[in-house]
């Protein structure tokens, strides 16, 4: 059977960036605007009056600073609270194309492969920009690669699921080579105005190219295993989908937006990740001694130093699970795939880690990789 690897990756990072202390301005003006706007059922005991937030009180519940965004303004003015992005024209590249041709131009330019020479393009992010036609076909066409695309939505872990998807069709010989791309525009489905979740997301793109072991041109990763697992839960949900929303949805339906129950997800999905990576790791014969990298997504510090102390069996040494929410904030599908881009050129031939990413579904996938 056909050996995979991953020949090359690529991060696209928005340029402009919101701190923590210029979303907070902008959230607790909204809040007071509101709290105006409601002073009557406020006093009436109808409704309670919204708090404020502050920088603190976000590094505290996250380990977030900042994230980057395609659209501060909109995000930032207090009579909107979300991105401006305008419709585009049919015949114009979409968002998410437009941010895809960035990441996946990193990858083939790092993996040595001509887009024309790619079977597969996989679009796995948690939300897409449209329903049909796949945002992964546009991509295609940008990229004027070859074979087919679809688009895939496993939420958070949609860039593992991806990979493995790639993997498979590598190992059993229907294509030689892939990419799969995650743009994530999560900045159009965050509910900015509600502190619990405000400043949880960031935008981004990742991009990974996939091909035979045997083909690559330089460095790689073989791809030593995958496993994926999903087990039903209404705890993390957005019932909108789409970047683009209407006055009705922002107005009488919370749940259109990005919305969890934090507590819930934080005691069901710790033991289920750490217990999949362990059992992965166990049945191909892995131990805790074995690795030298965890490469984990990027949903909250707490949580990923839990899971490093459960795997490791001890609390995990620097660059062992690097972290880099406190730059980017979590940005869904692509969060571990910036940790391994980012932290991953330094391991040596025989050095093994696990790229795992985890979510709403929920979801947990699981990537077991060799340096080569």
């Amino acid at each position: 059977m056909t050996q995979p690897a991953i020949t090359g990756h690529g991060v696209f990072t928005p340029e402009q960036v919101i701190t923590n202390d210029e979303l907070v301005v902008a959230f607790n003006a909204y809040a007071d605007l509101w709290n105006a706007e409601n002073a009557e059922r406020i006093a009436a005991g109808e409704v309670e009056a919204m708090g404020h937030s502050s920088s603190e009180f976000i590094l505290n519940a996250s380990g977030i600073e900042q994230r980057y965004v395609l659209d501060k303004d909109g995000v930032l003015d207090p009579t909107r609270m979300y991105p401006r992005l305008p419709g585009r024209p049919d015949d114009a590249p979409g968002y998410m194309a437009e941010i895809a041709m960035d990441a996946c131009g990193k990858a083939l330019a790092m993996a040595g492969v001509d887009a024309s020479a790619i079977d597969l393009v996989i679009c796995a992010a948690s939300n897409m920009e449209r329903a049909y036609p796949a945002v992964a076909i546009e991509i295609q066409n940008l990229l004027g690669a070859g074979g087919f695309a679809f688009d895939m939505n496993v939420a958070c872990s949609s860039a593992t699921f991806g990979i493995q998807a790639a993997a498979d069709m590598i190992r059993s010989g229907s294509i030689r080579k892939a990419i799969v791309v995650c743009p994530e525009i999560t900045s159009g489905h965050l509910e900015w105005r509600d502190r619990d979740c405000h400043f949880i997301f960031g935008d981004v793109c990742t991009a990974v190219v996939l091909e035979r072991a045997a083909d690559a041109k330089g460095a790689r990763f073989d791809v030593i295993s995958t496993r994926c697992a999903t087990q039903f839960s209404n705890n993390i949900r957005n019932n909108n989908g789409f970047l683009r929303r209407t006055h009705d949805q922002m107005e009488d339906r919370r749940d259109m937006q990005f919305m969890q129950n934090g507590r819930k997800v934080f005691k069901e999905v710790l033991p289920m990740v750490s217990a999949h990576i362990l059992g992965h790791m166990g049945d191909e014969g892995w131990r805790a001694g074995d690795l030298k990298r965890l490469w984990l997504h990027q949903a909250n510090r707490t949580m990923n130093d839990f899971i490093g102390k459960k795997v490791l069996g001890r609390v995990p040494e620097d660059g062992e699970q690097p972290n880099i929410l406190q730059d980017y904030a979590n940005t869904s599908s692509a969060g571990s795939i910036i940790a391994f881009s980012k932290y991953s050129g330094d391991l040596e031939p025989g050095d093994r880690g696990v790229i795992c990413s985890f979510g709403a579904g929920y979801s947990v996938g699981s990537v077991l990789v060799e340096r080569a």
